[in-house]
């Protein structure tokens, strides 16, 4: 699996530890930025993992930022994502059971580190549900 990852000043230290997290079980990371906590638009490295998402060069994404809703709104206005907040466990599982989530976004100012670790493995080992709410995801597109 590859994933895409970027973020703004205000989820760089999240990203390294999900980058890390990520690679430590063997999945491949194309990191976008950015490459430290000074202040940057996070447009300019949310919108390349979208893109990249959507492409089908990565199988999905993580977007970080301070609230992560920014990130979230940037991601899905680009065709074929489906950019979900996460701040808990369950949120992270129905974003993929029921809403098969491609791209995870999450903000370092409100998730602690060991909960941000504990989103990610729910939103990699969940799988999408489908019946019902494939026919609802449809209606979206």
């Amino acid at each position: 699996m590859r994933i895409a990852i970027g973020s703004d000043h205000a989820g760089f230290e999240h990203k390294a530890l999900l980058a890390d997290a990520l690679r430590a079980r063997g999945i491949e990371v194309r990191d976008f930025g950015t490459d430290s906590t000074e202040a940057v638009d996070y447009p300019a490295f949310i919108r390349p993992v979208a893109l990249a998402v959507a492409a089908g060069e990565c199988e999905r994404g993580i977007v970080l930022g301070g609230s992560g809703n920014g990130e979230a709104i940037v991601a899905n206005r680009v065709p074929g994502i489906r950019c979900t907040v996460c701040w808990s466990a369950e949120s992270a599982r129905l974003a993929r059971a029921h809403n098969d989530s491609n791209v995870l976004a999450m903000g370092q100012r409100l998730v602690p580190p060991a909960l941000a670790l504990e989103i990610l493995e729910i939103w990699l080992a969940t799988e999408f549900e489908g019946g019902r709410h494939a026919r609802r995801l449809a209606q979206i597109d």
